[in-house]
């Protein structure tokens, strides 16, 4: 009855507020109405009560330690957080709620329950030609579990040398089987046509100002196997065929490799002039104890990897081994996906027979952010083939924080170079410094979103001066 009663008085407040603001005045209460309480003030809140007596939840041991990285990080901290992060997660909490996704998804996304659809991209790597195209997808194609996803990325016009505008063009079909307990079969093509790759020369001590450009036509047939085993443990292999053929580059005012040769910067690459049609067979063994997402991401990741090629337009002996191996600890330091790794990555590439290894299958140090699956990408505030040798050693300390649903943050710094056969020459003094910040997605083995600004030094010998700028942004490039 009481509840009725004061439903009464607060309508009879509202007509009473409303009559005023029209200029009406309100009838006099009769004298049959009926007499209500007035209500009494609302005190302050009073504090949740102790309902267990336990007390306040005890700070844990990586509550305490989140303050030493706040502290020495706190500008960079600072920025990822109010100038990234926030901004980020307030966007997408107002695309939530204003049902922008869901917009989305039904315009991209078709077919019954939205199996399938075709969804625009772009990239934007700064020193590079931009790429803008679409990514298609289509689930259980003929029989459950049977996917397709397949990329196509292009850009029309590059500065090309003598008025020449050479194009580039990419694309990529993938066709996934997956299995019981989610092991899969994948086969893949893939194609590209690049007029604006990097080269420096071959070495730990090459310079940013020996920066030329090639061109490279590839395509790339393979069967890949995936066996999950246990946690993030697993087992890939696979085989396969891919052709190179180089040309001449260009990009903006960079003088094209064969400008580079001629004026004496570094002798011919290997390979360059041939081109080379290869056969190979890689896998990949991965222990990992870390748990899928969502569970907190501690733990420990053991990798060793080897490809073996051999290039069929040579002679049988004509052929190289690609091999690496890994270790890294991962510490979740409050236990909601803020973690905290240390991992170590040595590559190494050595020739079986009396030919050299063709120089884009040396090992390489560079490249872009994100990693699925593995190790952080090694030195990332270099140009993808920045450096190039035999072999290569990167030690890389890194923080990753989560910023939204499957979107991260990712600060790292890592120390490394390029050396000779078999870490012939290491130095210390020869090591360099990559740092980067940005933006990455973890969602999907075939296309990822990231932005990353990155910066890389001359060795340390060499005084260790910031010479390597990296912006990007987009979805998987090519």
């Amino acid at each position: 009855m009481r509840a009725h009663i004061w439903a009464a008085a607060l309508i009879a407040s509202l007509l009473s507020r409303t009559a005023a603001a029209e200029g009406l005045s309100p009838q006099p209460p009769s004298s049959s109405a009926v007499s209500l309480p007035a209500p009494t003030v609302s005190s302050a809140k009073r504090p949740l009560p102790d309902y267990d007596g336990r007390g306040p939840a005890p700070k844990s041991a990586g509550d305490i330690a989140l303050w030493v990285p706040r502290i020495v990080l706190s500008p960079l901290y600072l920025t990822t957080e109010w100038i990234i992060r926030r901004p980020l997660g307030a966007g997408v909490s107002a695309a939530e709620r204003a049902g922008l996704p869901n917009i989305l998804y039904d315009f991209f996304a078709f077919g019954p329950d939205h199996k399938a659809g075709i969804i625009p991209i772009a990239f934007v790597d700064f020193g590079f030609n931009p790429s803008f195209g679409v990514y298609g997808f289509w689930d259980d194609v003929v029989f459950r579990g049977n996917d397709l996803r397949a990329h196509l990325s292009f850009w029309p016009a590059g500065g090309g040398a003598e008025g020449r505008t050479p194009s580039w063009i990419g694309a990529s079909i993938v066709e996934r089987v997956h299995f019981h307990k989610s092991s899969s079969i994948e086969i893949k093509l893939q194609g590209s046509r690049r007029p604006d790759q990097v080269f420096y020369g071959i070495g730990p001590n090459t310079l940013q100002s020996a920066q030329s450009r090639y061109g490279v036509d590839k395509l790339d047939l393979g069967v890949k196997f995936d066996f999950p085993i246990w946690r993030g443990s697993k087992i890939d292999s696979g085989v396969g065929i891919r052709a190179a053929t180089f040309y001449d580059g260009h990009y903006g005012g960079d003088a094209g490799i064969l400008q580079s040769v001629s004026a004496g910067v570094f002798p011919l690459p290997e390979g360059f002039a041939r081109g080379y049609t290869a056969q190979y067979s890689d896998v990949l063994v991965a222990l990992d104890s870390r748990r899928p997402y969502p569970a907190a991401g501690s733990g420990v990741r053991l990798e060793a990897q080897a490809e073996q090629g051999s290039d069929v337009r040579q002679s049988a002996a004509s052929g190289w081994l690609h091999y690496a191996a890994g270790a890294g600890g991962f510490w979740d330091v409050n236990e909601n996906r803020r973690v905290l790794s240390l991992s170590v990555l040595a590559m190494f590439s050595d020739p079986l027979g009396g030919r050299p290894v063709p120089f884009t299958e040396l090992v390489t140090v560079g490249g872009d952010i994100a990693s699925p699956g593995s190790f952080p990408a090694p030195m990332p505030g270099f140009f993808p083939g920045r450096l190039l040798d035999r072999s290569a050693a990167v030690a890389t300390l890194r923080y990753k924080w989560p910023i939204g649903p499957w979107i991260a943050g990712s600060l790292q710094g890592a120390v490394g170079n390029v050396f000779g056969e078999h870490l012939d020459g290491f130095d210390t003094r020869l090591l360099r410094f990559s740092g980067a910040i940005g933006i990455e997605t973890d969602s999907s083995v075939d296309s990822s979103f990231e932005l990353i600004f990155g910066v890389g030094t001359e060795t340390f010998e060499h005084g260790g001066q910031v010479d390597s700028f990296r912006l990007a942004l987009g979805v998987t490039r090519f």
